[in-house]
């Protein structure tokens, strides 16, 4: 049930993009916020490379867009960023997390929290990319709303 709540999220976040040009999708919302739609799906890369490779399966996967030196890197350069790219990479992630998802024959199977050094369940991780998918859906709702007047 949660990895599908998580895969619903996953094909939202791509649903509000659809139909948009380039230009649009790299257009941040208002300043100082440098939120994009391009920017999310960039940061959702990440964000599933982070928890479910390096946490989870304990991989060397270093960080796709950001850096200690760029924390926001996700966000930054989205105007000569390629989207098509962009979305391949966010793809391509969300693939390699279903497919580890898919060995763990367990809820409790742990892996390690790097910042903090602590023990993460896949559920807490399950629950956890839930909800930071939510919430940037929110996020995506009133972009895309903004930029041509589509919701739902």
């Amino acid at each position: 049930m949660l990895e599908a709540w998580l895969d619903y999220h996953r094909t939202t976040l791509e649903m509000k993009c659809e139909g948009l040009p380039t230009a649009r999708l790299a257009e941040r919302s208002a300043p100082p916020s440098s939120l994009s739609l391009l920017g999310l799906v960039r940061h959702m890369a990440d964000v599933e490379r982070n928890w479910f490779r390096r946490i989870l399966a304990g991989e060397t996967a270093p960080p796709l867009y950001y850096s200690e030196t760029d924390p926001d890197g996700e966000f930054d350069n989205v105007d000569t960023a390629d989207v098509a790219d962009a979305f391949a990479t966010w793809r391509a992630e969300c693939d390699h997390a279903r497919k580890i998802v898919a060995e763990i024959d367990s809820l409790d199977v742990v892996g390690r929290n790097l910042r903090r050094g602590e023990p993460v369940s896949l559920r807490w991780i399950l629950v956890h990319m839930i909800e930071e998918y939510a919430r940037h859906n929110g996020h995506a709702d009133l972009l895309r709303e903004r930029l041509d007047g589509a919701v739902g």
